[in-house]
């Protein structure tokens, strides 16, 4: 049932005030040997996925800061994201991050999972950058301080 603890999650980590998608309403049917889970969410409008910011052009420093404080904020909340990368990172106006797609995603004691996260999130910016222009160990410099700020 992990749409019901997906749909948990993200309703704890809204009312905690994270920028995460509001959770509506989650569905489990079990068919036989197999069954099907559906989780619907509130679209998180004008944002779009920092793997297709990356396909338009370089991040500003900035920009790499708000993910690093972002990603930050989850963690200071004890919020292990099991696939955290690119496509799961939405950039908005003015600045804004949001994270998506909490599948798996939990609540847990700080700890090693921590550095697993980023480096997860480093090795997907790594193998998506099309540029060697897009993602650079100056991009990953200014995440690490906008994580390391906040």
């Amino acid at each position: 049932m992990r749409s019901f603890a997906e749909w948990r999650l993200l309703l704890e980590l809204s009312h905690r005030g994270l920028s995460v998608p509001q959770p509506v309403a989650a569905f489990y049917r079990r068919e036989k040997l197999t069954y099907r889970c559906d989780l619907i969410t509130v679209r998180i409008a004008h944002t779009q996925p920092l793997s297709a910011a990356l396909g338009a052009g370089p991040l500003a420093a900035s920009g790499w800061r708000a993910i690093g404080a972002a990603i930050a904020r989850l963690h200071r909340e004890g919020v292990d994201h099991a696939d955290l990368n690119a496509h799961n990172i939405l950039l908005g106006p003015g600045g804004s991050v949001s994270v998506i797609d909490f599948d798996r995603g939990r609540v847990r004691e700080p700890g090693a999972w921590m550095a697993r996260n980023l480096e997860r999130l480093k090795h997907s910016l790594e193998k998506i950058s099309l540029s060697p222009d897009r993602f650079t160990p100056a991009s990953w410099s200014e995440l690490l301080a906008g994580y390391q700020a906040s």
